[in-house]
């Protein structure tokens, strides 16, 4: 599969007809509508996959695992349930997600002393389908509530939960005391769940 292509704003839309007939013939093994499925459908997707994941490495690799999912999986299309576009950005939402899910749970493993509830959150893997489409305006909400934090709040959580650091490393790298250190994550993930709970 080529590299994804830059997304853009200005990607036309695509003929539903078109895509149902492609898909048939990916159902049947061939190759050829398969690549015109992604030439007519990757720029969209990708844009989908890089807004969920937030990094490109990430999103090029969730397309690839995408139309393999949909070279494997297309004689299970139904038109009568979905549009074509609707079933395959479905399948590039759950890939994204289960791409920051494996993410977190490699944070969640690697790092020490970690919050429990947070943990518990960043390891829920029963989200169910309303869960799954609102992922990403969770996210975008996690990012407003992050900025509104105090410096040293934020920079701690970052510091523990994106970088992997323990609270004795985060006291050595930020050269603050360790209790000083808890204090700042513990209070920090405190403003992070009331400001979560105020934007559902």
């Amino acid at each position: 599969m080529p590299p994804s292509p830059e997304p853009s704003s200005y990607a036309l839309p695509v003929d539903a007809d078109r895509l149902a007939t492609l898909l048939q013939s990916v159902a049947l093994g061939d190759r050829q509508a398969l690549r015109g499925l992604y030439d007519l459908t990757a720029t969209k997707l990708f844009g989908l996959a890089l807004r969920i994941t937030a990094r490109r490495d990430w999103a090029e690799d969730v397309v690839q695992e995408s139309f393999v999912s949909i070279w494997h999986h297309a004689g299970d299309y139904r038109p009568h349930l979905a549009a074509p576009m609707t079933w395959m950005t479905t399948i590039v939402r759950n890939r994204a997600l289960d791409c920051l899910r494996r993410a977190a749970a490699a944070r969640v493993s690697q790092t020490v002393e970690l919050d429990d509830d947070l943990g518990e959150w960043l390891a829920d893997d029963a989200a169910g389908p309303a869960e799954l489409a609102d992922a990403s305006q969770q996210a975008r909400a996690l990012n407003r509530c992050l900025q509104r934090l105090e410096q040293s709040q934020r920079q701690a959580i970052v510091l523990a939960y994106l970088q992997d650091l323990s609270h004795a490393e985060l006291a050595a790298r930020l050269r603050a005391p360790l209790g000083t250190v808890k204090s700042w994550v513990r209070r920090g993930l405190e403003r992070l769940r009331t400001c979560l709970e105020g934007a559902s």
